[in-house]
């Protein structure tokens, strides 16, 4: 499966990465979440490391300066947090497994493909309730997951929450924020049948 990724990558057409900026020691690992993402060929998306990002290791937003654009010509930026912290220990993020890291920058690609469907009033209204509602946030951060899992991103999205949720030294806080946020991997696999019978009777 990974030989077959590498080669995809290696001819698939130059203008899915010629609209995004991405750092060297991460460029394998976004490419191949690219991958899955034909439609976001043509979109313009910075992924940027950031020192520390409040609850969380990666964030999808639009930029400011394309967020009141007409949705087709959107920017976005992909931050992605300097440090994994374990228990007490901080590890550099891009020395997480490179299928971890994989499955989490597709969960955030997921959050992009549903900016991607809001018109900017609406996305305006989106930012506010994630802000302040939970509620929200786990409307939200499902609905990530299922845009990669339906693009066929569901083994790396499994992985990725494998590695959280049977580390032993991830801080139970971080656990349970994840089981209440994000889809649960009998939930994927749920979304995974019901794709494949869509596909199977087109």
């Amino acid at each position: 499966m990974k030989l077959l990724l590498q080669i995809l990558i290696i001819t698939i057409p130059y203008q899915m990465f010629a609209q995004k900026t991405i750092p060297n020691s991460i460029k394998n690992e976004v490419h191949t979440a690219l991958s899955y993402f034909p439609e976001l060929n043509e979109t313009k998306i910075e992924f940027k490391f950031k020192k520390n990002i409040k609850k969380s290791t990666m964030q999808a937003q639009p930029t400011f300066k394309s967020f009141f654009r007409n949705r087709k010509h959107r920017s976005y930026i992909i931050l992605i947090s300097e440090k994994f912290k374990i228990t007490n220990q901080e590890f550099s993020t891009k020395d997480i497994p490179s299928d971890i890291l994989i499955g989490w920058i597709g969960h955030e690609l997921g959050h992009v493909m549903d900016y991607q469907t809001r018109s900017n009033l609406n996305l305006i209204w989106f930012g506010i309730k994630y802000l302040l509602s939970d509620s929200h946030i786990v409307e939200a951060e499902r609905a990530a997951d299922t845009f990669a899992v339906n693009q066929g991103m569901e083994d790396y999205i499994l992985k990725t929450k494998s590695f959280i949720l049977n580390h032993a030294d991830i801080s139970t806080t971080y656990k349970n924020r994840i089981k209440r946020f994000y889809l649960s991997p009998e939930e994927i696999m749920g979304i995974v049948n019901s794709r494949d019978v869509i596909l199977e009777t087109n």
